[in-house]
């Protein structure tokens, strides 16, 4: 009786343990990617929800669906003008065929970082400095096509890719700042220029007017007086204008005659 127990605790446990290797849990977010017997089972993906599994011969590698957001490592970039930086990004993927980066690729997020650093070094190191920092957007896109069509076999979709930050040298810095100096006062000489020109423009047509009209400029010489007269002045001065005294000096030419 006792030994009939025992078999019977033994069938249980032994039954408890395949049910454990056997009965698996996936989330909504994973995927099951299983080998029997090395082999992939039919499409070799299930989930979510429960699955079940045989014992021994089965074997399962479980696989997340979320957006992974790698962070990329600062690089030593030369740019084709010979400038020496260092660049850091950020890469956005995740896995849509999770059979083909359990089976195409031994470690698909090692793999996705290493090409992720590559390609940064290869694209900056074919644009200016001046690109970098003016078309990021456009090289942002540039670095997502290159790295996702790399990643497309192995089952990876790349969403995203960002340039997170250049850091330039000492020098460089303060050459940029010198130029962005040089640049700001070369704009203010050249608006302050224009507003020469424009005032100097219409004192032209001012000019041009009382010239052609004198009752106008003996009115110009009236509210002259007015407003030297409203500001309180120790000394005022009154300007005669020439043209009061002419007939002057033309009496003094014929007496001189």
């Amino acid at each position: 009786m006792e030994t009939v127990s025992v078999w019977m605790i033994v069938i249980i446990v032994f039954a408890v343990i395949i049910l454990a290797n056997a009965i698996r849990i996936l989330r909504e977010y994973e995927r099951a990617v299983v080998f029997r017997l090395g082999r992939l089972v039919g499409g070799g993906v299930k989930g979510p929800g429960l699955i079940l599994l045989i014992p021994i011969i089965d074997k399962m590698v479980r696989v997340s669906l979320r957006t992974v957001v790698l962070d990329v490592p600062p690089q030593d970039v030369i740019t084709q003008d010979n400038v020496s930086i260092k660049v850091n990004a950020v890469v956005y993927f995740r896995v849509i065929q999770p059979n083909k980066a359990v089976v195409e690729v031994e470690n698909y997020l090692m793999a996705t970082s290493q090409l992720s650093q590559t390609t940064l070094r290869s694209v900056l190191g074919q644009s200016e400095l001046d690109d970098l920092l003016s078309q990021r957007e456009k090289i942002n896109q540039k670095l997502q096509q290159i790295i996702d069509a790399h990643t497309e076999p192995w089952g990876v979709k790349v969403s995203n890719v960002e340039v997170k930050q250049i850091d330039l040298p000492q020098e460089m810095q303060r050459a940029m700042a010198k130029q962005a100096e040089a640049e700001r006062e070369r704009r203010s000489k050249v608006i302050a220029a224009e507003g020469e020109f424009q005032a100097s423009q219409r004192l032209a047509d001012a000019a041009k007017i009382l010239g052609e009209q004198p009752s106008a400029l003996t009115l110009r010489y009236l509210q002259t007086l007015r407003e030297i007269a409203t500001e309180n002045n120790s000394t005022t001065i009154f300007p005669v204008p020439v043209d009061l005294l002419k007939p002057f000096l033309a009496q003094q030419l014929k007496a001189a005659e």
